[in-house]
């Protein structure tokens, strides 16, 4: 775990593989919130980062998963239950499937098969709905003074919100910001590629929210995957160029009958011309492995969107 001097600490969730998902627990005059909170597996290192705060379960009085997938919100309900005084907050359109989480699991299990499910996720546990505070756009969470600020940032998906801090100028930004991978870092600084991952991939509402956090003219951002990053001005403009790329790939394979194929090869060159560029340390077997599953998660993302405007 690792804490920056705003009492912000990064904390490794270990879903998949180490320094792949981050949970943030913010600290302010001994009160915490979390941002985001991994897998049910993830439960045992949160609490673990609370001690290391020296903080009790009883002063944590936020959780905030900045979307309702998985990997960002999957520990959620058994977080909460150690969790007495805390609230969750969340999204309008995601709080209901965080208060019954009945089609979430079913999607997943459908997706991964029920042992694969328990071995990525663990146990989805419902959370009280009196204990549930929905975020509207503009929503401010206290934090013993200090304010938090939500914003609704569709384009990753419709339910998504970050969390501005004040205090630190930055922003914790879920997925809306796109995946940057401390590995793939150069001496030009971190690599960043967008996530379009199915099923609510909107690259317009992805590219205008990106201009919303920017707007702001953040000092840092702090990404689920993974880790903060600087040097956000050049972050967000690559992100932006790179939609656009990704958009004309997968309109360029429609229509094949190779469609997933060919998308799944271009993105994957597209991204090993920019790591070189790039500088990236690692070689190409490296890269495509250290990328397949979003590569894969990416393709699959731009047909679900390609298919949904034919409709």
């Amino acid at each position: 775990m690792r804490m920056s001097e705003y009492g912000i600490h990064t904390i490794d969730t270990e879903y998949v593989r180490p320094h792949f998902d981050a949970a943030y627990l913010v600290v302010e005059a001994g009160r915490g919130a979390f941002i985001d909170c991994g897998t049910s597996h993830s439960i045992p290192r949160l609490l673990a980062a609370l001690e290391h705060a020296r903080l009790a379960p009883e002063d944590v009085d936020w959780v905030i998963p900045t979307h309702v997938h998985l990997d960002h919100a999957g520990g959620a309900g058994g977080l909460m239950q150690r969790l007495p005084n805390a609230k969750l907050l969340i999204h309008p359109r995601g709080a209901p499937h965080m208060i019954d989480p009945t089609r979430l699991i079913a999607g997943a299990t459908a997706v991964y098969g029920k042992e694969a499910f328990a071995r990525h996720y663990g146990q989805i546990i419902p959370i009280p709905a009196g204990r549930v505070i929905v975020a509207e756009d503009g929503h401010v969470a206290d934090l013993a003074g200090r304010p938090l600020y939500c914003m609704d940032t569709p384009g990753h998906a419709r339910h998504h919100l970050c969390v501005w801090d004040e205090r630190s100028r930055s922003w914790f930004t879920g997925d809306t910001f796109g995946l940057s991978y401390r590995q793939m870092d150069s001496a030009q600084g971190a690599f960043i590629l967008p996530t379009s991952s199915p099923v609510q991939f909107e690259p317009e509402p992805l590219q205008e929210s990106i201009r919303k956090m920017l707007a702001r003219n953040p000092e840092k951002m702090h990404l689920t995957h993974y880790g903060t990053v600087d040097d956000v001005a050049r972050l967000g403009a690559d992100l932006l160029v790179q939609i656009d790329a990704m958009v004309k790939m997968a309109q360029g394979c429609d229509g094949s009958p190779e469609r997933h194929y060919d998308l799944v090869a271009a993105l994957s060159d597209y991204y090993l011309e920019r790591a070189h560029a790039h500088g990236c340390p690692m070689d190409d077997a490296g890269i495509l492995d250290l990328l397949g599953m979003d590569i894969e998660l990416n393709a699959q993302g731009l047909e679900v969107w390609l298919d949904r405007g034919r409709r």
